[in-house]
């Protein structure tokens, strides 16, 4: 931590601070903008209108920003505050014109746009290099990032887009346009599609692998569930690898997989344009607007008629979804699943918070969230839900006027709402901007939105 420090203070940057933040003993007051430890000092090239709010817990560092350091005549503050109850502006894409985002599991990883070698950075936890090797002195690696850092990866062309990323519990995937897939973190599990080295120590490592192609096609689509990651091809097949144990790699097996392999059962002459997964339940989206399921199944989230709570092949949810209408996007958490259909009308069913109550805990089969909790009456009958997302304990709905809403378990303040109690129906998060894409991961939440003017 001494060395985290270190070279931290070496650096200045600002960032606004505010009611957003609080300590172990203290909410902070409203303060005018403060110096604060830094964000990794690059040459601005901000050039689009999107700006990053995070919020939860900053302990880890996921959420890249600071306490600030008071000036002279002022109250001094520690670095110590543990988390943000409100979205918090990031002051990296300030900066940068960052493109796409992933939460992982005490971590963040963002991609910008930029022809320099640096086109993506991690902030947060690093014990197994899942955002790189990151070190102030030769031989002694950082386990532990308060601001976003570049990541090295070896890309052969300058030239080379990053079009979508991933991150599980202590793995990343990061998708380009022509030079396929890059993995890096811990690969314990084969998640990073690569062979599994039982003495392989990630602490400090400098390994990121490749994977070009898959089944001889392009990668169009990445995922990553806790210890899984999963790949969407140029035709719409899925190819897994990862940790098996509940069926998650839909592979046929309960065994771990090194080396990607095209996912069995009934999405094999399907056309996917999406998969979800968060922790070891996967959905499946075809180009027709239905869903598909594999991996856990505890509380009932891939229904199986043999009553098995570990799917290792994809089946069909047809009937499971029957009236629904056509699915538009789906999300799976920790034990429960999340679909909108056309309409704009939200469904939801397995164990948690699920946004019906305190008083409904589980449920066996979509059951859908009342359209007025998510702005639908009278005097605006087109509001919609348009996009869904979950965390492991937490849920998130966007509308299609660009309105956030979250509820579940609200850990560390994930939700976002002001305050650490959990939520039992969806709530609008006050953020400010048009929202277009929530990350939810296990205690931290991330949104890229648009501002309103």
């Amino acid at each position: 931590m001494h060395a985290i420090k270190v070279l931290l203070r070496n650096k200045s940057a600002k960032i606004f601070s505010g009611r957003y933040y609080a300590t172990s003993k203290q909410k902070i007051p409203d303060l005018e903008e403060e110096d604060s430890l830094p964000v990794f000092q690059y040459p601005t090239s901000k050039a689009s209108d999107r700006n990053m709010y995070m919020w939860g817990l900053a302990e880890t560092g996921a959420l890249g920003i600071h306490m600030p350091r008071g000036k002279k005549g002022r109250k001094q503050y520690r670095n110590n505050f543990s988390l943000c109850w409100y979205p918090m502006r990031s002051a990296f894409a300030e900066r940068f014109d960052v493109e796409h985002v992933a939460a992982g599991y005490g971590f963040t990883v963002a991609s910008i746009k930029t022809d320099e070698q640096h086109k993506v950075f991690g902030t947060g936890i690093n014990t197994d290099s899942q955002i790189g090797y990151h070190a102030p002195r030769i031989g002694h690696p950082l386990e532990l990032l308060l601001s976003p850092a570049p990541i090295f990866l070896p890309y052969k062309s300058l030239e080379t887009k990053i079009i979508g990323m991933d991150a599980g519990r202590a793995h990343t995937a990061i998708l380009t346009d022509n030079e396929g897939v890059y993995t890096l973190g811990n690969n314990a599990y084969g998640q990073c599609g690569r062979k599994i080295n039982q003495n392989e120590d990630y602490k400090g490592s400098v390994n990121s692998h490749n994977i070009k192609r898959l089944g001889g096609e392009k990668i169009t689509s990445v995922c990553c569930g806790q210890d899984h990651t999963l790949f969407i091809t140029e035709s719409g097949k899925v190819f897994a690898c990862g940790w098996g144990a509940d069926g998650q790699t839909g592979l046929g097996t309960y065994d771990n997989r090194a080396i990607p392999a095209q996912v069995k059962g009934d999405i094999t002459s399907e056309k996917i344009v999406k998969v979800a997964s968060t922790g070891d339940c996967v959905l499946a989206l075809n180009d027709q607007g239905e869903v598909f399921g594999w991996g856990n199944s505890e509380y009932g989230q891939i229904p199986m008629q043999c009553g098995s709570q570990q799917v290792n092949m994809s089946y069909s949810l047809l009937e499971f979804c029957r009236g629904l209408g056509k699915i538009t996007d789906i999300a799976a958490g920790g034990s429960f699943c999340l679909i909108v259909n056309e309409a704009g009308d939200a469904f939801v069913w397995g164990f948690g918070l699920l946004g019906l109550g305190p008083n409904v805990k589980h449920s066996n089969k979509p059951k859908q969230i009342p359209s007025t909790l998510f702005g639908r009456n009278e005097f605006n009958t087109d509001s919609r839900v348009e996009k869904v997302a979950c965390g492991i304990g937490h849920l998130a709905a966007i509308t299609n006027d660009g309105q956030l809403y979250m509820w579940g378990r609200n850990r560390q303040g994930c939700l976002g709402l002001g305050y650490t109690k959990d939520q039992y129906f969806p709530l609008k998060v006050a953020i400010g901007g048009h929202v277009l894409k929530v990350l939810c991961s296990v205690d931290h939440s991330v949104a890229i939105c648009r501002p309103f003017t």
